[in-house]
């Protein structure tokens, strides 16, 4: 196997791949990996580190035998690089050969992160990837990620090729993920994956809406063969809690002649990390704990997930193929404390007499199934034809809580109760062809076209009565049945792309897409790419394409109200009356233009590096906009027949709704470099570098039904600064015998957000804009910065033999946190940093152990 770090790009081309003819010939290399080193000796395999190609293995599934044709060939086949699937559909396209970034993780790469979670190990590898730090509500209980600083809606993820259903959790609390209902990949069985494939370009003109920011291709095993197992344990080793654990383990057998299944499962848990806090309202002899307001702190949450992945020849020149996974989370956040002497407090006394902390839980079940049949020289074409259903449900709860409106007029109230749930689906049926042959028996091409249909379904049922009634349950107050509903859409598009070679060392690519929506019509999507080698050494590349992302059902059906202990924030359907009475307006589609250019130099044997600059617009962005308080929204929240609790502070109530709030431009670059030293008796040292630089600013605000901005200086922080200007990550990965070491630094930039003035802020104090109250206005807000960051990560991992491998981690080893807000905008005193960042995390320091089975 090669020792070079291959620098992985992928070709921009608008298809919807038929990707399984290229997975087969890449399927998981794992299995035979842990197996070559007989004498215990841990080997520095290629497939083992980011970036790096899988080997090509034998594949249970034939491919289709197709006439070889004159082609330029920057790789050898044989070279250990990876044939790639993502953003292309030409035969045998290797890493190298590609016109657009790429990264490729491997499995071993994701362990070695010491995260629990997958979301978690992309952060750490992948530069252009970010979460939030800390999600509020129901959004804490739903993982997702942002690429480029863009919205977790506006990235696409694929699993072997085919797109994947998202989740019905949205996240409704203002922020800079509100809005999203992005794929959670959590509900994927790490010990499922072969590998992930990171497309960074604007892909909407290959695979239709969300594809703006990239694409995150999610490869499963397919080795009929083998047991693997792994388990891990660790904390939060500074602060004394989040104690997490993973249990994984995957096989694969053979049936007939070609038949494979390979079965994968995993059981995580995670228990609640609280940083210390001090609640204000312990203050003045209250009879309540200071640090018992944990709404600061991360969810408690148990999911099993499974996956079984399966194919075989049916007949001759027909193979069958297909996936099914299934996943169950059972999850609960904190809410804030309710103070004993406060409003609801003391109308629940009798239930709760030294107060109280409302947990909203969680009760989801995701599953998905792709069957597919594919083959070859049908007139002469390749084919693929495809059927994916996925569907998300979600059930949302109070947990220790009470109504307290409710009972003071009974004298009865559930602690326990169901506050809502929805549900998503997709159906997705996809018919891909393609075909290669030279033009006047001189110009290689390679033709694709085919179609796709989807359904899409949403649904939102109401919550129990004593939810919402009287102003519902303390904590999350559930959804009314003027809240639920069905909606459904169809999506038909089609595509054309053609991949020309006009000269043997210049590839140049045409594609066209065209999707029309039954509940907004049109849109038309192309795509120019190229890329020439000067030499083995140098070469440039380039793509300009326009995309789109259409408006989810949530974002334009979704509607609720959230209540804390001193206000109440609306979130308002864009359809509905509310809504309506403040200026929301219908959706129509985000729109993008994508510009990116790169070079690419291998200045010495295995030494590889690239540069590409990139440029997004995107026009209409839906987000969550028009903003009001006081009257004005407690006005629009009553024409939705909801109640608001008494006690509530008027001023610190709020409504708004989802909006096409104007026009973006994010520019950026990506820096990607790597190289193995050979240290021959003492080992290999493998050091990469990835860099990526950031920024989106606003060009224009669009003005609601009423004249008026639908964007103030926080939310268009939310879209221009929350994600860090810069994150680097530098990685050692060192082996030498049985040993193996693992050392990462990544640094975060600086983000920059507009917070609110909280109850601490003297309350005499004015908003020039307005001339209201400076506290809880909507007007003024302050500029907080977070301060650059570097956090480091460790570890050390020892081969027994070919079976066993132990580690040892840390990760964030010197307890590096967020920079803490002030009191005046620290709301009640137990909200200490900035939640909106997509910077670093709360939990700091987390150390770990693992153990690794291989049979």
């Amino acid at each position: 196997m090669t020792s070079k770090r291959i620098l992985i790009a992928a070709t921009m081309l608008t298809v919807l791949p038929s990707v399984h003819e290229a997975v087969a010939a890449t399927t998981s290399a794992t299995v035979a990996r842990q197996h070559t080193n007989k004498t215990g000796k841990a080997a520095a395999s290629a497939t083992t580190r980011q970036r790096t190609a899988v080997t090509p293995a034998a594949t249970p599934v034939a491919a289709p035998v197709v006439a070889p044709i004159a082609r330029p060939s920057r790789a050898p086949a044989d070279s250990g690089e990876a044939v790639i699937v993502t953003g292309t559909h030409a035969y045998n396209r290797h890493a190298r050969d590609s016109t657009a970034p790429v990264t490729v993780l491997s499995a071993a790469t994701l362990t070695r992160t010491g995260a629990v979670n997958l979301a978690d190990a992309i952060v750490r590898m992948d530069p252009s990837i970010t979460t939030q730090g800390q999600a509020a509500d129901v959004g804490a209980l739903t993982s997702s990620i942002r690429m480029r600083g863009l919205n977790p809606n506006e990235v696409l993820v694929l699993v072997d090729g085919k797109r994947r259903h998202t989740t019905a959790n949205i996240i409704a609390d203002s922020g800079p993920q509100q809005g999203s209902t992005p794929v959670d990949l959590n509900m994927i069985p790490a010990s499922a994956i072969d590998h992930i494939e990171i497309l960074r370009d604007g892909a909407a003109a290959m695979y239709g809406s969300d594809a703006i920011a990239g694409v995150v291709n999610i490869i499963l095993k397919k080795t009929p063969h083998g047991l693997n197992m792994v388990a891990q344990t660790g904390a939060n080793a500074y602060n004394g809690d989040g104690w997490q654990y993973q249990v994984g383990i995957d096989g694969g057998f053979g049936f007939g002649d070609d038949g494979y299944v390979h079965i994968s499962g995993q059981v995580t848990h995670s228990d609640h990390m609280v940083p210390r806090t001090y609640d204000t309202r312990s203050q003045g002899g209250t009879l309540f704990p200071s640090n018992q307001n944990m709404v600061t702190s991360t969810p408690e949450e148990t999911r099993e997930n499974l996956a079984i992945e399966f194919g075989k020849t049916l007949f001759e020149g027909v193979q069958g193929y297909g996936n099914i996974t299934y996943a169950h989370r059972h999850s609960e956040a904190y809410e804030n404390f309710r103070n004993p002497q406060g409003a609801a407090g003391t109308a629940l006394l009798a239930l709760y007499p030294w107060g109280f902390s409302p947990l909203e839980t969680i009760e989801e079940n995701d599953y998905a199934a792709t069957l597919g049949l594919k083959g070859g020289h049908f007139l002469g074409f390749d084919w693929d034809l495809s059927t994916t259903w996925g569907e998300d449900i979600d059930s949302i709860g109070n947990k220790n809580s009470g109504n307290p409106n409710l009972y003071t007029s009974t004298g009865f109230t559930p602690t326990t109760v169901n506050a809502e749930s929805y549900s998503l689906s997709q159906w997705t049926n996809n018919l891909d062809l393609r075909r290669r042959f030279n033009i006047a028996h001189t110009v290689p091409m390679t033709l694709a076209f085919g179609a796709e249909h989807r359904l899409e379904i949403y649904q939102i049922n109401p919550g129990a009565p004593a939810s919402y009634e009287q102003g519902g349950m303390q904590g999350y107050a559930g959804l009314m049945p003027e809240n639920s509903g069905k909606w459904n859409r169809d999506i038909w598009a089609g595509y054309v792309d053609a991949d020309f070679h006009p000269l043997k060392h210049w590839d140049l690519d045409f594609a066209g897409r065209f999707e029309h929506y039954t509940d907004f019509g049109n849109t038309e999507n192309g795509k120019v790419s190229t890329r020439y080698d000067f030499t083995r050494r140098i070469a440039i590349r380039g793509t300009i394409s326009n995309g789109f992302r259409a408006p989810t059902l949530p974002e334009e059906h979704f509607s609720s109200l959230n209540v804390s202990p001193t206000g109440a924030t609306g979130l308002l359907s864009t359809t509905s009356a509310a809504g309506r009475s403040i200026g929301a307006s219908a959706l129509k589609p985000e729109r993008s233009t994508s510009v990116e250019g790169g070079i690419i130099v291998e200045p010495v044997d295995g030494w590889h590096a690239s540069v590409d600059v990139y440029q997004i617009d995107i026009r209409d962005r839906i987000f969550g906009g028009g903003t009001v308080s006081g009257d004005t929204a407690i006005s629009a929240i009553d024409l939705t027949g909801a109640t608001l609790p008494a006690g509530i502070t008027g001023a610190d109530v709020a409504a708004n709704y989802f909006a096409n709030v104007g026009s973006t431009r994010t520019q950026g670059i990506d820096i990607m470099s790597d190289y193995m030293f050979h240290l021959h008796q003492y080992g290999t040292l493998d050091l990469t570098l990835a860099l990526n630089i950031n920024r989106t600013r606003m060009r224009h605000i669009n003005d609601n039904a009423q004249g008026q901005p639908v964007l103030n200086d926080q939310t268009v922080s939310y879209l221009t600064s929350t994600s860090p200007r810069s994150k680097i990550i530098l990685q050692g990965y060192y082996t030498n015998g049985p040993w193996d070491v693992t050392l990462r630094e990544t640094r975060y930039g600086e983000t920059v957000s507009m917070v609110q003035y909280q109850d601490a802020t003297p309350s005499n104090l004015i908003c020039p804009k307005d001339g209201g109250s400076l506290q809880y206005s909507t007007s003024c807000y302050a500029q907080f910065r977070n301060n650059p960051v570097w956090l480091t990560d460790l570890e050390v991992g020892y081969r027994v033999n070919h079976n066993w491998h132990f580690a040892i981690g840390a990760n964030n080893i010197f307890n590096q946190r967020p920079r803490k807000l002030s009191s005046w905008f620290n709301y009640l005193g137990s909200n200490p940093y900035d939640n909106t960042n997509s910077g670093i995390g709360i939990t700091g320091g987390y150390y770990y152990g693992r153990i690794n089975a291989t049979f």
